[in-house]
């Protein structure tokens, strides 16, 4: 026990003596965020404090807030039904499985890495074979040969790489960062889920209003036609009005169809999105009436959302990976420290194997590339580009989330307007058919007139629809731009994911 003594005090003094000394020489750089200038806005016109209001459902005066949207941003169009199916879609969706277990196969590589270079490799052996050994045939003809023995042998190794320039710790530091990322990219996948649900319910009830309002312009195209048919037969009509009539009323009868189709298509992606089967999907019963429309929506500032946004967040991550492996690839430049060892007992009776620790041994390596054709420069080259792209593709992430904000900004500003000209039209159109039908029950007009008059009312009523959806669908696109608040999660170790 004495030799295993000596050799543990030994190892641990050298391991100790060398840890200190070089542990504080780390090569490569040090992550460092370059900050992105912010704009003062989000648009080059800038963006109003409120857009124009409108009568009818759907007409509210939005005002931008300068706040944060809140974690679940969907409830804001108080509907039970929406709320229920982004919850079905955040608990069942294999979108988020995908996510979570790319998450759980980050950290294991974090901590197998952690554990491979923290700590000395400790491996223990046991033998057992039957040998003959023949002194002839190594030269000792005089020598007889002993009889075959049985040869047990159990040891214990031990190997400990020491991480002399910092290779193992920009590996490990460099994992974290994947880690990181991966939370970061599990977040967004959340976020583009539950925005995901959100637009796909609004487009259904879109549909389902503007198949209703078609349904009924074909219902008082079908009693205009029958009006002009009586007309044409009783010689009070041109044939031409006539067959314009009827391709006008199979034009509207060819939308159904159309209509029909997409709605279907969105109830099938939908039950994707919840992680059934299309066969088992049962649509959004929303109606665009069901949804409120967010009067006060939030707007933070440009200079926050690259903290605000988990893909942002994501790219500087992996950015911070990039960095962490130009620093391993500078490292392979430099000598590697290796110290190993073992201890045991090797005896031709398994009973003895417990006596005594008779075999030993120890040893130091040292290995300095020499020539390697110009890998290892090439390597640390190659390193370098990657990091410089991965500072590109963060910029440019940046820059895509700016423009998000400013497209969604746009279009919300765009929508309120076109929604106050249609319900103009709508009005105008609802007073026009209320004179015609004064004007028939006077006998001053034909009933043709006053489907006419009808059918214009119900065709403004159906722009107005497509313009109310576009006011909810880019109400969700801004809350989604933004980010939304979450919870920023803590790197594994402060000390390794962030420098």
């Amino acid at each position: 026990m004495t030799t295993s003594r000596t050799m543990t005090l030994l190892f641990g003094s050298i391991g100790a003596g060398l840890s200190g000394l070089l542990g504080g020489c780390t090569v490569g750089p040090d992550f460092e965020t370059s900050p992105t200038p912010a704009p003062s806005a989000y648009t080059a016109a800038g963006q109003p404090a409120e857009t124009v209001a409108s009568d009818g459902a759907g007409g509210a005066s939005q005002r931008f807030m300068t706040d944060q949207p809140p974690p679940q941003w969907w409830t804001l169009f108080r509907s039970e039904t929406l709320d229920r199916l982004v919850d079905m879609a955040l608990a069942q969706s294999p979108t988020l499985d995908q996510a979570t277990a790319r998450l759980t196969q980050a950290r294991e590589a974090y901590i197998a890495q952690a554990g491979a270079s923290r700590y000395p490799a400790v491996d223990a052996a046991l033998s057992a074979k039957r040998q003959k050994v023949n002194p002839e045939a190594m030269g000792f003809s005089s020598v007889s040969a002993p009889p075959p023995f049985s040869l047990f042998n159990a040891s214990v190794s031990v190997a400990y790489v020491f991480d002399v320039f910092g290779k193992n710790r920009r590996t490990l530091e460099a994992l974290g960062a994947v880690v990181e990322a991966r939370v970061f990219e599990r977040e967004a996948a959340r976020r583009a889920l539950a925005a995901n649900v959100v637009s796909a319910v609004i487009r259904r009830a879109s549909l389902s209003a503007r198949l209703g309002c078609v349904s009924n312009l074909l219902a008082v195209q079908e009693q205009q036609l029958a009006v002009m048919e009586a007309q044409y037969k009783a010689g009070g009509l041109a044939s031409l009005e006539l067959e314009n009539q009827r391709v006008l009323l199979a034009q509207t009868r060819a939308s159904l169809p159309t209509l029909d189709h997409q709605a279907a298509l969105v109830d099938h992606q939908l039950a994707v999105y919840l992680g059934q089967t299309p066969a088992a999907a049962e649509g959004a019963d929303v109606k665009l009436a069901d949804l409120y429309l967010p009067e006060e929506l939030p707007l933070t500032l440009p200079a926050e959302l690259a903290r605000q946004r988990p893909d942002i967040r994501a790219a500087e991550a992996l950015w911070h990976r990039a960095c962490a492996q130009v620093g391993a690839a500078q490292a392979d430049l430099y000598p590697g420290v290796t110290l190993s060892g073992s201890i045991g007992s090797q005896h031709t009776s398994a009973d003895d194997m417990l006596n005594s620790l008779n075999v030993w041994n120890m040893g130091a390596n040292l290995m300095q590339p020499v020539f390697r054709g110009g890998e290892l420069k090439a390597r640390k080259r190659e390193a370098v580009a990657a990091y410089d792209e991965a500072a590109a593709v963060y910029r440019q992430t940046v820059l895509n989330g700016f423009q998000d904000v400013a497209d969604a900004l746009h279009a919300l500003d765009s929508d309120a307007r076109l929604l106050k000209d249609r319900t103009d039209a709508v009005r105008h159109a609802r007073a026009a058919c209320d004179m015609a039908r004064q004007r028939f029950k006077a006998g001053a007009v034909s009933h043709l007139v006053v489907l006419d008059a009808q059918r214009q009312l119900l065709q403004t009523e159906l722009d107005r629809v497509e313009a109310q959806a576009a006011r909810y669908a880019d109400s969700a696109a801004l809350m989604y731009a933004l980010g939304g608040s979450w919870q920023v999660p803590v790197p594994i170790e402060s000390g390794e994911s962030r420098r």
